[in-house]
């Protein structure tokens, strides 16, 4: 006879964390994230239900199969998992667990999440990000999104830290690694003003672009004037 766990009845959701890329659809009226494992072909937004991807039609989480979210139940474990090559892109996600959940030594598999807060790790130069900029890879309709500083922006297409926040909704926080709970960029709930560190960074932003821009005019001018 096999023993089950007594049923839990949490009264607040459990938290999590898990790493995930950011993505931006393609007509960039919609924010959402991708898994970095099984599931990753499925887009999800920051409130949403798994659906399982082997196509079956039980409800996720089911005990003889690994549809669900996924997380771990340690920040620092996730904070592990952006050591790899493959992962140095994501961003790490803390995540509230809503609906059935099964638990395990290192973490939950769930129903239904809220993604409460993505912290976006530097720039590949090293400096701080600003932005999420077209990584250069994506899924049918949806762009993949890394960190970037404002000098590396340049022409790509691109969303500001607390711009991305806005189109994911849902009173999601976007912060910039390093920058700690109250970071450079954070999501804001709709009818509230920015303040300044949101501000500067959108400056920053347009700022690299405005430089970029005239850059490449100045070179069109000089390829322009005769010999």
């Amino acid at each position: 006879m096999r023993l089950r766990l007594p049923a839990e009845r949490p009264t607040e959701p459990p938290t999590g964390y898990k790493i995930a890329h950011p993505m931006l659809s393609q007509d960039g009226a919609r924010a959402g994230f991708t898994g970095v494992s099984l599931g990753g072909a499925l887009p999800y937004g920051v409130l949403d239900d798994a659906s399982c991807v082997y196509g079956r039609r039980h409800r996720p989480p089911a005990r003889l199969c690994d549809c669900g979210f996924h997380c771990v139940h340690e920040r620092r474990a996730a904070e592990a998992l952006l050591c790899t090559a493959e992962h140095r892109a994501a961003v790490l996600l803390e995540v509230s667990v809503l609906g059935a959940y099964i638990r395990f030594e290192r973490g939950f598999r769930y129903a239904r999440q809220r993604v409460r807060t993505a912290t976006v790790g530097p720039c590949a130069c090293g400096a701080p990000a600003v932005a999420l900029a077209d990584a250069g890879w994506g899924r049918p309709g949806w762009r993949a999104l890394a960190g970037a500083c404002a000098g590396c922006v340049r022409a790509r297409t691109s969303v500001s830290l607390a711009g991305f926040a806005r189109l994911s909704g849902q009173g999601l926080r976007v912060i910039a690694g390093g920058d700690g709970e109250g970071g450079a960029a954070g999501g804001r709930v709709p009818g509230e003003e920015f303040g300044v560190p949101e501000l500067v960074a959108e400056a920053a932003l347009l700022q690299a672009r405005l430089d970029w821009f005239q850059s490449q005019l100045a070179k069109l001018g000089e390829r322009g004037e005769p010999g």
